[in-house]
C-alpha cells in the first residue's frame, strides 16, 4: 500500500528540526571523533572507529530518507468546511462497545505516536474515520474481528 504524503505543520517541523540537527550537530560530532579514532592506529581493532563509520552510515542514510521524504510531503491545514466531520488532522473521540472512551488525532505516515494518541491516516481505524461526523458508527476490521466504535465528539486545533 502507498503511503500518504500528507503530514501537518507541527510533524513537517518536527521532521525538518531532525534533518538540521543531524547534519549540522550530529554529522559533524561523529566525523571528528572517527577522525581522531583513525588517528589511533591499526583501524580493523579500533572500535570507536568501526562504530563511528557505523554511526557515519546511520546519519547518512536517514539524512538521505527525510531529504527526499521533506520534498514529497504536502502540509495540510485544517479548513472550514471540514468543521463537524472527521478530515486529516481532526481530533476524535470515540466510544467502543464497551464504553471504554478514546481520543485518536489522525496525522501523517510520518508523525503518528499512539502514546500522545495520534494515529497514521493510513491506518484501519483512521480509513473508517474519514468523513463521520458525530453520532456516526464506525466498523473497523482488525486481526481479533469487527471492533463498533461511535464518533462522540470532534475537533481542529
Amino acid at each position: 500500500m502507498k503511503r500518504s504524503n500528507y503530514i501537518t505543520r507541527a510533524g513537517y517541523e518536527r521532521l525538518d528540526r531532525e534533518l538540521k540537527y543531524l547534519w549540522k550537530d550530529e554529522r559533524p560530532k561523529v566525523t571528528k571523533a572517527v577522525s581522531e579514532a583513525a588517528a589511533l592506529g591499526d583501524r580493523s581493532e579500533n572500535a570507536e572507529y568501526i562504530y563511528g563509520k557505523k554511526r557515519l552510515r546511520e546519519i547518512d542514510r536517514r539524512v538521505r530518507f527525510l531529504n527526499k521524504r521533506l520534498e514529497d510531503l504536502q502540509i495540510v491545514y485544517p479548513e472550514k468546511q471540514q468543521e463537524g466531520k472527521v478530515f486529516f488532522g481532526a481530533w476524535v473521540k470515540l466510544i467502543d462497545e464497551d464504553d471504554k472512551e478514546f481520543t485518536y488525532r489522525l496525522v501523517g505516515v510520518d508523525e503518528w505516536d499512539v502514546k500522545k494518541g495520534e494515529i497514521s491516516i493510513d491506518s484501519p481505524v483512521a480509513r473508517a474515520l474519514i468523513g463521520k461526523q458525530v453520532d456516526d458508527e464506525v466498523v473497523v476490521k482488525t486481526p481479533e474481528g469487527e471492533r463498533y466504535l461511535e464518533v462522540v465528539e470532534i475537533w481542529y486545533k
